[in-house]
């Protein structure tokens, strides 16, 4: 496990607050668009939207949902002082949304043809969290 430490005084990792409600219902099987409803900050719920319409064969919605769930992850992490770079951590829980969301959007942006789009989810997610990467991928 990676403890981010890094000697040339880069930026610290980023560690999301917790919002234990949307993962407890989704944990306890509310459906995802339910939760979504209730929690729309919840990055975890699109997450998991994302990835039934993806399973589902439905591309353009995985696309739409891991979308929504990315751009609320960066509004959390922008408020969490991120500056646009640095480690967010996969071993921390609340961080696990957003990075599955990026996940998502890589993964729907090669499926629809946006090569360029899934190289730059795919690389962003691989230097915010080499874990997510090698977990989600």
């Amino acid at each position: 496990m990676s403890t981010y430490e890094n000697l040339l005084g880069g930026p610290p990792p980023t560690r999301l607050p917790d919002d234990p409600e949307p993962r407890e219902r989704l944990a306890s099987g509310a459906a995802p668009s339910e939760v979504a409803a209730e929690y729309p900050a919840s990055s975890l719920a699109w997450a998991q939207l994302a990835d039934a319409a993806f399973e589902n064969g439905d591309v353009v919605a995985s696309y739409a949902y891991a979308r929504t769930g990315y751009h609320r992850g960066l509004d959390a992490l922008r408020r969490s002082g991120w500056k646009g770079h640095g480690p967010v951590p996969f071993e921390h829980e609340p961080n696990r949304g957003f990075l599955r969301s990026l996940h998502a959007l890589a993964r729907a942006a090669q499926a629809i043809g946006e090569q360029e789009e899934y190289e730059r989810c795919a690389a962003f997610l691989r230097e915010s969290s080499p874990t997510a990467a090698d977990i989600l991928g």
